[in-house]
C-alpha cells in the first residue's frame, strides 16, 4: 500500500526537474555568451588580428563578385548582343530591302529590324571624323547599298545567334553579314572562367577563415588545459566545457563578417568617382552597380556560422585529447 504514494510523489519531482534543467541550461548559455565576449575583450590585440585576417580574407570574394557583376553589365551595355549588320547587294532597290526587312521582322528569333537607305549611310559616314574629304571625291555618286540592322531577341544564346547569321547569309539579296558572334563567345567564356575562379577562391578563403578561427580556439583551449581537466574530473560534460569556445567562434565570425561587409562598401566608395567618370564618358550607357543589400546583410550571419563550425571541430578534437 505504501508503494503507490511513493510512485505518485516521484512523478511530480521528475516533472519539476525538467524546468530546472532547462533553466540551468539557458543560464549557462547566457553566461557562456557573455564570458566569451569578455575573453575576447580581455585580449584586444589578438582579437583584432584574428578579426582583421578573417575580414580581409572574406572581403576578397565580395570584391571579385562586384567586379564580375559589373563586367557583365558593361558587356550588356556595350553590346554583348549587338545588332547584326546586313548589307544588301548594290542592285537591290528600296522595295526589295523593305520586303526583306518585313520578312525578318516576322521571325521569332528577331526582336527588331532597322532599314537604312544609302543616303542615311552616307550621312553617318559624313558625321565621322576623317571621312569628309573622301566623301567630297564621290561627287553625286553614292556607292553604298541598303543596309539592315537586325537585333536578335533578348535571351538568345550564341548558338541561336549563329544560326540566325547563317540563314541571313543565305538570303539571295544579301551581299555581306557583319556579326560579332566570336567576340560575344569570347566574352561569355571569359565571364564563365571568372565566375569559376571566384568560386574556387571563395572556397579557399572560406577554408582559410575556418582555420583561423579553429587555430585561435585551439590556442585558447590549450592555455586553459588545467582548468578544463579539473572541470572534467568534477563531472562536467564536454558540451558544458566547450560551450564558451563555441560562442567565441561565433563572435569571431560575426565580427569578421561585419568587417568584410564594411571593406566591400569601402571598395565601392573608393571606385565611385572613377566609375562616375567612366559612365559619363559613355554618355550614360554604362550602369555600374554595387553589391546587393541582401548579400551584405547575409555575410555576418553566414560567417558567424562558419566561426561556430571551426570552433566546434577544434574544441571537440581538443577535448577528446584532454579526456
Amino acid at each position: 500500500m505504501s508503494a503507490q504514494p511513493e510512485t505518485a510523489a516521484a512523478a511530480p519531482r521528475s516533472g519539476r526537474r525538467q524546468p530546472r534543467r532547462f533553466a540551468g541550461w539557458s543560464e549557462h548559455h547566457g553566461w557562456s555568451l557573455a564570458a566569451s565576449l569578455r575573453r575576447l575583450a580581455g585580449r584586444p590585440l589578438g582579437t583584432l588580428l584574428t578579426v582583421a585576417v578573417m575580414g580581409l580574407a572574406l572581403s576578397l570574394p565580395l570584391a571579385f563578385y562586384l567586379f564580375l557583376a559589373n563586367v557583365q553589365s558593361m558587356g550588356d551595355a556595350l553590346g554583348q548582343h549587338p545588332a547584326i549588320g546586313v548589307f544588301l547587294k548594290v542592285d537591290q532597290a528600296g522595295p526589295q530591302a523593305e520586303l526583306l526587312a518585313s520578312k525578318l521582322r516576322d521571325r521569332a528569333d528577331v526582336a527588331a529590324v532597322t532599314l537604312k537607305s544609302p543616303q542615311q549611310g552616307l550621312d553617318e559616314l559624313a558625321a565621322m571624323q576623317g571621312f569628309s574629304g573622301a566623301l567630297h571625291a564621290l561627287d553625286d555618286h553614292n556607292p553604298l547599298p541598303y543596309a539592315l540592322q537586325v537585333e536578335p531577341r533578348p535571351g538568345l544564346d550564341a548558338a541561336a545567334v549563329g544560326r540566325l547569321v547563317g540563314e541571313l547569309r543565305e538570303e539571295r539579296a544579301v551581299d555581306m553579314v557583319q556579326d560579332s558572334a566570336r567576340w560575344r563567345q569570347r566574352l561569355d567564356a571569359l565571364l564563365a572562367l571568372g565566375h569559376r575562379i571566384v568560386l574556387v577562391l571563395a572556397g579557399l578563403l572560406v577554408l582559410a577563415a575556418l582555420l583561423v578561427v579553429g587555430n585561435t580556439v585551439r590556442v585558447d583551449i590549450a592555455s586553459r588545459s588545467e582548468e578544463i581537466g579539473v572541470l572534467l574530473l568534477l563531472g562536467a560534460s564536454r558540451a558544458f566545457v566547450r560551450r564558451p569556445y563555441l560562442y567565441a567562434g561565433i563572435w569571431y565570425g560575426l565580427f569578421g563578417g561585419a568587417l568584410a561587409a564594411l571593406l566591400a562598401l569601402g571598395i565601392e566608395l573608393a571606385l565611385a568617382q572613377p566609375v562616375a567618370q567612366l559612365t559619363q564618358a559613355y554618355e550614360g550607357r554604362l550602369h555600374v552597380g554595387g553589391l546587393p543589400l541582401w548579400l551584405l546583410l547575409a555575410v555576418p550571419p553566414a560567417t558567424a556560422l562558419l566561426g561556430w563550425l571551426g570552433a566546434r571541430l577544434v574544441s571537440a578534437w581538443q577535448l577528446r585529447r584532454a579526456a
